[in-house]
C-alpha cells in the first residue's frame, strides 16, 4: 500500500488542512501499518511551473525527444511516477481565493499531461489513465460555502474532481472545513464534523 500526500498551505504550523491530514495519515497508517507514505509538500518544497521546454516535450513523441527535453520533462516523469504507484492520494489544500493555491496548480500542471495520464479519442474525447487510485480531498475554507449562496464562489472541490477525473481518478471523497474565519462555534462544529468523517472512513 502506497499514499501520496500533497499538502498546498502556504501555512505550516497553524494549518487546520495540515493538521486534519495529520490524523488522516495517523489513522491509515495505523489500519494498514505497512503504508509507504510519500510526502510532496509543495509549499515548503515548491514545484517549478511548467516552461516552454516542458510543454514541446509533452507533445513530442518520444523517437524524437532530445536532451533538453527529457530533462525539461523529468520532473514530471518523477511526480506522475509517485500518483500511478500508489493506491492512495491525499490532497490537503487551502481554499485561497476561491480556488487552489498556486502551489498546488503547479503540481497539477507537472501531472496533467498528454498520453501520459490522460488521453484524448478519435471523437475528441477525453479518458483518463491512471488507474486505481482513491483519492481523498481535505480542504479548508474562511467562509462556508457548501451552502447557498456562497456555493456558487467554491470553484476549489469541483476544479479538484474535475480534474482528477479527467486522468482517471473519479473515486474521490471531499473532507470540508469552513467558516475559519467566522464565529468560533460555526468553524469548531465544521472542524468535528472532518475529523467524525475521517473516523469513520
Amino acid at each position: 500500500m502506497q499514499l501520496l500526500r500533497i499538502d498546498a498551505s502556504s501555512r505550516i504550523a497553524q494549518s487546520d488542512s495540515r493538521n486534519i491530514a495529520d490524523t488522516f495519515v495517523a489513522g491509515f497508517t495505523k489500519k494498514h501499518p505497512t503504508t509507504k507514505v510519500i510526502v510532496r509538500d509543495v509549499v515548503q518544497q515548491p514545484i517549478p511551473h511548467i516552461q516552454q521546454e516542458t510543454i514541446t516535450g509533452f507533445y513530442t513523441l518520444a523517437e524524437a525527444i532530445t536532451e533538453t527535453l527529457t530533462e525539461a520533462t523529468h520532473l514530471s516523469d518523477v511526480l506522475i511516477n509517485e500518483l500511478v504507484t500508489s493506491d492512495v492520494l491525499l490532497i490537503s489544500t487551502p481554499m485561497y481565493n476561491f480556488g487552489p493555491p498556486s502551489a498546488l496548480k503547479a503540481w497539477i500542471d507537472q501531472i496533467v499531461r498528454i498520453n501520459s495520464t490522460f488521453g484524448v479519442a478519435p471523437d475528441n474525447s477525453f479518458y483518463g489513465m491512471v488507474d486505481n487510485v482513491k483519492a481523498y480531498i481535505i480542504t479548508s475554507a474562511g467562509a462556508v460555502y457548501s451552502n447557498q449562496p456562497m456555493q456558487a464562489y467554491d470553484f476549489l472541490s469541483s476544479y479538484l474532481t474535475t480534474v482528477l477525473g479527467l486522468i482517471g481518478i473519479s473515486d474521490v471523497t471531499h473532507i470540508p472545513l469552513e467558516g475559519a474565519t467566522l464565529d468560533p462555534v460555526t468553524f469548531e462544529a465544521s472542524k468535528n464534523k472532518a475529523y467524525s468523517i475521517i473516523k469513520n472512513l
